[in-house]
């Protein structure tokens, strides 16, 4: 029997960093530049222990006080602002194919500013119906509320909506609210934890989500 059609998939939600944006040199240079600047002792091999979508989490692993974080952020920002981060190699080809048939939308714990300057430096701007950033909500992720808050500018269900992300908070995310979640593997140290909180598809990259999203119909 043919699902109702108030079940079609309408919108596919994506995170940033990781997902589309292939930033993982540019994310972790920054913060072991950063910390360097702060005097805390912190290698690439803690990073890829302790990594976490939210900073607030590598900073408690890099044992920094919370008095310290306002500056800490304030040096991640100026380091990450010496690289240039490009698009995962195939995103811009599956975000053109995918928006033929379905709304876009972006729900990123990225700074509005950074992320945003960066939509524009690629062009995708416009092509996505709802930007939530980091800052837009009190809660961060893995609570809901930035994704809650996207579907509530797109006027869609949870239920006809999927949540594409390279992070196991990508994934408590969009379950907490209702979404289906496709996980996608990539440079970030995250795959285990991925694989831990099996998500509803598992994608070895970006390219392969076309055709997942074209299972989901049949």
């Amino acid at each position: 029997m043919p699902k109702p059609s108030d079940d079609r998939l309408r919108a596919v939600l994506f995170d940033w960093d990781g997902t589309l944006l292939d930033s993982y040199d540019a994310d972790s240079a920054a913060y072991l530049a950063a910390f360097q600047e702060m005097d805390i002792p912190f290698t690439l091999e803690d990073l890829a222990r302790h990594y976490s979508p939210n900073g607030h989490a590598v900073y408690r692993a890099a044992k920094l006080p919370r008095s310290r974080w306002d500056d800490a952020n304030r040096a991640w920002r100026k380091q990450y602002a010496s690289h240039r981060p490009q698009l995962v190699a195939g995103a811009r080809r599956v975000l053109s194919q995918i928006a033929r048939r379905h709304k876009l939308g972006l729900v990123t714990s990225g700074d509005r500013d950074r992320v945003h300057k960066q939509l524009r430096q690629f062009g995708l701007t416009r092509l996505f119906s709802a930007r939530v950033c980091g800052g837009d909500t009190v809660r961060k992720k893995p609570h809901p509320a930035p994704l809650r808050l996207a579907l509530r500018q797109m006027c869609l269900r949870p239920e006809a909506c999927v949540y594409v992300g390279d992070s196991a908070h990508d994934l408590e995310m969009a379950r907490r609210a209702g979404v289906r979640a496709i996980a996608v593997l990539g440079r970030f140290p995250t795959e285990k934890s991925i694989r831990a909180a099996q998500p509803d598809i598992l994608l070895e990259s970006i390219s392969e989500l076309p055709a997942a999203l074209a299972a989901l119909h049949k």
